[in-house]
């Protein structure tokens, strides 16, 4: 075992030092395992020694508080991820200490992952086109026929855009002598770049003055270059640039979402996009709009389901037909994923001898496809001497785990089936040498010890040639003896610094003002981002109703204040009940009505349930929320989940909640901007608010109410001042109507919602050519026109029932008409706007 070398004893009487010997003492470098601070001469580094003297100028109390930063920020900001084969997110883990490299070295790395990413464009570019590497006997046709991301349907089609990978990555560690080795190609659609960013602005941010002192490599630069270089591949000046995602249920989408908001791309789903003649264009609330750029995050396989794999439901029907016309750039291009195969592995040196008469600048791990004889009787001969890993999938074909398989730690009879299954179909197994990951420092409650770690390094590509992020996004494994690294139990993420000796320059992804035409809007809205909005709106307004009625009936057993008839108890529980916020129960079980309905997980009515249901819908919005709303309403559920034991509880859980949603209508009314976003989110509130104060004005204001029920109806639509204010006697059935139902300056009032809803559709795009009044808007103005000449001695439960009803239609109209599912989503009034 290695250790730290000593420390002076004129040193060690300083207090940076001594902090930095107390967590150094007990670092080891594991046996012939490289490691990050320590080097092969048993030395640390010195970029860690300058890193560590820095560190230590701070207190303690201060490290430890700027940890917290960290971690709140990452907590507050909604930072997730999703471990495979898991359902729920988890908070992003990262490490406290980020990864250093010196500039030097990272020079060196740089031209090798260049080298690297070249060589690999011109595989693919002979794979799809001439073919000469497989009829000259360079590659074995077999060891691309073999995977299933050499898609066919692709082949002889020349990339829009010229290029088949537009974003590279490479999965790094050291290697034995110290030296970088790859452990993988990345070219399918290569994640992690979003949580680096993340990384960065986390750390940049908790310890600004020691990030700006180390002169770390700025990653703006790579994220501009990237985000250039897919606007010029394009045909024409300003182009439409979509990311496309699986979805909010794909392990990564936090990353697809923090990406489309850094550069300003669309975040779109394959439900989004439809084919219209030779071009790809976006489902939007003003028709199509034509797409031109799409950076995806969708395998290969799953793109088209007219001409992959039929099955998928991710990808766009007719997508590859329209590549072949050229009529969209896809990056990266289908098929790019054929050099993931670790069967091609042991073919790259003599490539890069043969494209560039050079040896390759980083080697990779020492690899045996056994799908040729020699090299398949190699691997059975010493089959405990390698890793077995699929050639063309992550894990063992036949072995459960997505890692390679030790034949040394198999039992016999396992054994036996491995070799078996080697020996009758060898093209589906690689051979490689046995490496144990490097390691590099984490912080462990006030010392720093080893960890092993994957370093992903991302290249892309620009009409200057390949550009490199300086720092990236690492792994690191809590358990010494890691072999692979992904995000999952036991694993954090670190950022990455390339340091200089120099001061580097504060570039951001901010072009230069006179570059940039001046827009006031942010650009089109997809149908299914409006759907999103509109039922946020309308669930976070579904909650604040049964807040109200569930902070009603908990006041009703405060005998400190004014006691409600049990009359008028009545009709709030059935109401609850009604809504599915609760279980139906006898008088006498009130409070467990109240605490069902605030937070009963199986009721799908209950406050926490809704406020559950806004945050998945919010989940799909992240590109277009604010961080301070996000932080909302993931407050919200965790006041919600949290077990109260009595009525008091119950009605400070309801009255806090309230109080937050009040916040988030303040932000939404304060912050977005009045584009067809901020529409939709307030349709949605507006249509729901009318519905249920429609819905209590029928339970409460019926003909024979009485002040009591008129009080209560007052005070679930927060109209008690404003009634006040105007009458100076006790409720009455004809000006609470009114008030709740007719009055268009109570903003409370359902004429005032119906008002809202006639500005907000009337604002929106036309979607019918010949000029003719739409659906929703027909709707919304019959309605506003009934509650104009409306007066409140007419209303009665019957007309009231009625106008709830009506409410119902425009609401369903709204989304029937923007927001089209399944084969309405083509209809021809949608193909309007192509621009």
């Amino acid at each position: 075992m290695v250790r730290q070398a000593g420390t002076s004893q004129a040193s060690k009487a300083r207090p940076g030092h001594r902090r930095v010997a107390l967590w150094t003492r007990d670092y080891v470098r594991l046996p012939g395992i490289p490691d990050e601070y320590i080097a092969q001469d048993g030395a640390p580094r010195e970029v860690w020694t300058r890193f560590f003297e820095a560190f230590a100028a701070l207190t303690p109390a201060d490290i430890e508080r700027r940890f917290g930063a960290a971690d709140r920020h990452l907590r507050e900001a909604g930072v997730t991820y999703r471990a495979p084969g898991e359902a729920a997110d988890k908070l992003w883990p990262l490490s406290h200490l980020p990864l250093l490299i010196g500039d030097a070295e990272w020079q060196e790395l740089c031209a090798a992952i260049v080298q690297r990413a070249e060589l690999l464009e011109l595989v693919l570019n002979d794979l799809y086109g001439e073919g000469r590497l497989v009829a000259e006997g360079a590659v074995p046709a077999a060891a691309i026929a073999g995977s299933a991301e050499y898609l066919r349907s692709v082949c002889g089609v020349k990339p829009p855009g010229g290029r088949y990978l537009n974003l590279y990555a490479a999965d790094i560690g050291r290697g034995p002598d110290g030296g970088w080795w790859v452990l993988n190609d990345r070219t399918q659609a290569p994640s992690g770049a979003g949580y680096a960013l993340e990384n960065r602005l986390v750390l940049s941010r908790a310890f600004a003055s020691l990030y700006k002192s180390m002169n770390v490599e700025r990653v703006a630069p790579f994220f501009e270059a990237f985000r250039e270089s897919l606007r010029a591949s394009a045909d024409r000046d300003e182009p439409r640039i979509g990311l496309l995602t699986p979805g909010q249920f794909s392990e990564t989408y936090f990353e697809h979402a923090t990406l489309a908001r850094y550069l300003g791309f669309l975040l779109v789903e394959g439900d989004d996009l439809a084919v219209s003649g030779d071009r790809i264009h976006i489902r939007t609330v003003a028709g199509l709009k034509r797409l031109d750029v799409l950076l995806r995050r969708v395998d290969s396989n799953f793109l088209d389901p007219l001409e992959l794999d039929a099955h998928s439901e991710l990808g766009v029907p007719g997508l590859i037909d329209v590549i072949r016309k050229k009529g969209v750039v896809v990056a990266n291009m289908p098929g790019s994923g054929v050099m993931e195969a670790r069967a091609l592995l042991g073919f790259l040196p003599s490539l890069s001898r043969r494209f560039f008469s050079q040896e390759l600048k980083i080697p990779h791990i020492a690899t045996w496809w056994c799908g040729q004889k020699s090299a398949r009787e190699q691997v059975l001969s010493r089959l405990d001497d390698f890793a077995i890993e699929g050639a063309y999938v992550r894990g063992v074909p036949g072995f459960p785990g997505n890692g390679p398989v030790l034949a040394s730690e198999l039992s016999p009879s396992e054994r036996d089936r491995l070799k078996t299954a080697i020996e009758h179909r060898g093209l589906d197994f690689v051979g490689q040498e046995l490496v144990r990951l490097s390691t590099t420092p984490v912080w462990d409650n006030g010392h720093i010890t080893p960890r092993p770690f994957v370093l992903r390094v991302f290249a892309a590509a620009t009409q200057d040639g390949w550009t490199v992020m300086p720092g990236g996004f690492c792994r690191i494994a809590d358990q010494l003896d890691a072999r692979a690294v992904s995000m999952g139990d036991g694993t954090r993420a670190a950022d990455v610094w390339v340091v200089s000796d120099k001061a580097v320059s504060t570039t951001t992804l901010l072009p230069a003002s006179d570059s940039v035409r001046i827009r006031r809007v942010a650009g089109v809205l997809p149908s299914r981002a409006a759907d999103n909005l509109f039922w946020l709106g309308r669930y976070l307004e579904r909650a604040e109703a049964t807040l109200r009625l569930v902070r009603a009936l908990g006041l009703q057993r405060d005998h400190s204040r004014a006691a409600t008839s049990q009359h008028s108890v009545d009709r709030i529980v059935r109401l609850l009940v009604a809504w599915g916020a609760a279980s139906s129960g006898a008088r006498s079980q009130t409070a467990r009505i109240a605490t069902e309905a605030l937070q009963a997980a199986d009721k799908f009515g209950s406050a926490l349930s809704l406020i559950r249901s806004a945050r998945r819908t919010a989940a799909s919005l992240r590109e277009r929320l604010s961080p301070d709303a996000w932080q909302v309403i993931t407050e919200m559920e965790a006041r919600l989940s949290e077990e109260v034991h009595d009525d008091d509880g119950v009605v400070s859980a309801a009255e806090l909640t309230l109080r937050e949603l009040a916040t988030f209508s303040g932000l939404s009314q304060e912050n977005m901007n009045r584009a067809a976003g901020w529409r939709f989110l307030d349709m949605g509130r507006r249509a729901e608010r009318a519905i249920n104060t429609a819905r209590l004005a029928r339970q409460f204001a019926y003909e024979e109410a009485g002040d009591e029920d008129l009080d209560i109806l007052l005070t679930l639509v927060d109209c008690q001042i404003t009634y006040r204010s105007r009458y100076l006697v006790a409720p009455l059935l004809a000006p609470v109507r009114d008030l709740v139902i007719l009055d268009p300056y109570n903003p409370r009032s359902v004429a005032f919602q119906v008002s809202a809803l006639n500005d907000h559709i009337a604002g929106l795009p036309a979607l019918n050519e010949g000029g003719l009044i739409e659906r929703p808007h027909r709707l919304a103005v019959a309605l506003r026109a009934t509650l104009t000449t409306g007066e409140a001695a007419e209303l009665d439960s019957k007309s009231l029932f009625a106008l709830e009803q009506d409410l119902l239609t425009l609401a369903d109209a709204i989304g029937s008409h923007y927001f089209p599912h399944g084969a309405s989503a083509s209809r021809p009034e949608k193909l309007t706007g192509l621009a």
